[in-house]
């Protein structure tokens, strides 16, 4: 193999496979010396690639975990795991990873060849999420494109609903894509309004990059701050929950999305307070599922929710007794 380049992203892709490498065999299988071969990890070392070498009569080679991380090549079956994986994470806002979760995915289906694209969506269109409780879904492809376009930038056109049911088309030059942990909101420059707007990403539908770009604005306040400040003015309540443990135990989206405070006397404990325009059950539902002992002080209306998933959960799980007492029916 002469050309240097592609002799390269071989040698890459084998090394890249957990594994040590003798000198000779990766020589052997890109059919150079094994002078060149070291020529060649050196290059790969200079483009930031850690790869150690082991002593020996043969000599080794291994790619091991360095400070940054480079570029991987990827097999078809990967690259189809790792999208399918994204496109679930970016879809239903896991909390922590939802933002790097649609940045990575616009770059990989960027350049993703179509054949695994149409992989993608095949394997996306067979499977079925737990999604919330009021069916607001966000399709993955709509968020990858609101992604480029805000790191384009570019302006975006889409077609938009809102929450009374009426259509229209926007025009934006979009600024930041937000998760509050259960929706995602696209903040941006409505160019027709002149002004700036929050758009519920699920309520969005055929995203179309323009292709014109643009010098971005200063949003007068921070996004996640911004979109905070629209939800106040919708149909929200603010939600007030103690936990019975240190703020710093909370999950990420309450650190981030509450305002968190020790509770007066007891350092073990903690108080929580947020906006939420979710129903009460959604919210209830999320907390518990934060496995963390809590107490609703607000409003009533979620903590009567809270009574009732709790009672439903335990009328599902049955007493002992009950457990113990089933027996498996005749074949």
């Amino acid at each position: 193999m002469t050309d240097t380049p592609a002799r390269l992203l071989t040698l890459l892709s084998l090394l890249q496979t957990p594994r040590e490498w003798p000198g000779s065999e990766l020589a052997g299988r890109l059919r150079v010396s094994t002078r060149t071969i070291r020529r060649d990890i050196d290059r790969l070392r200079e483009l930031g690639y850690p790869v150690e070498a082991t002593l020996g009569a043969e000599g080794g080679y291994r790619l091991v975990a360095g400070a940054a991380m480079p570029p991987l090549l990827l097999d078809d079956e990967e690259a189809v795991a790792i999208a399918v994986g994204l496109r679930a994470g970016a879809g239903h806002a896991i909390e922590g990873v939802e933002e790097a979760s649609v940045r990575a995915l616009a770059k990989l289906e960027q350049v993703l060849p179509g054949r695994l694209r149409h992989r993608v969506g095949a394997l996306q269109s067979a499977t079925i999420a737990v999604t919330r409780g009021d069916g607001a879904t966000v399709d993955p492809r709509t968020l990858t494109a609101m992604a480029a376009a805000v790191a384009g930038p570019e302006r975006l056109r889409f077609a938009y609903r809102d929450r009374d049911g009426a259509h229209t088309k926007r025009l934006v030059e979009p600024y930041r894509l937000v998760s509050t942990g259960s929706r995602w909101y696209l903040v941006a420059y409505d160019l027709e309004r002149d002004d700036w707007r929050t758009f519920r990403v699920d309520r969005v539908a055929d995203p179309f990059p323009t292709g014109a770009r643009f010098t971005p604005r200063e949003l007068p306040m921070d996004a996640v701050d911004f979109v905070r400040r629209g939800l106040r003015g919708r149909e929200t309540y603010e939600v007030e929950v103690s936990f019975g443990v240190p703020a710093q135990e909370l999950p990420q989206w309450l650190q981030t999305h509450a305002e968190v405070s020790p509770e007066p006397g007891d350092a073990g404990r903690c108080r929580a307070r947020f906006e939420s325009g979710d129903a009460a059950e959604w919210v209830a539902a999320r907390l518990a599922l934060t496995g963390l002992p809590f107490t609703v002080h607000g409003p009533a209306s979620l903590a009567a929710a809270a009574r009732g998933l709790a009672d439903r959960l335990a009328a599902g799980a049955g007493t002992g007794q009950e457990r113990r007492g089933t027996t498996r029916p005749d074949a």
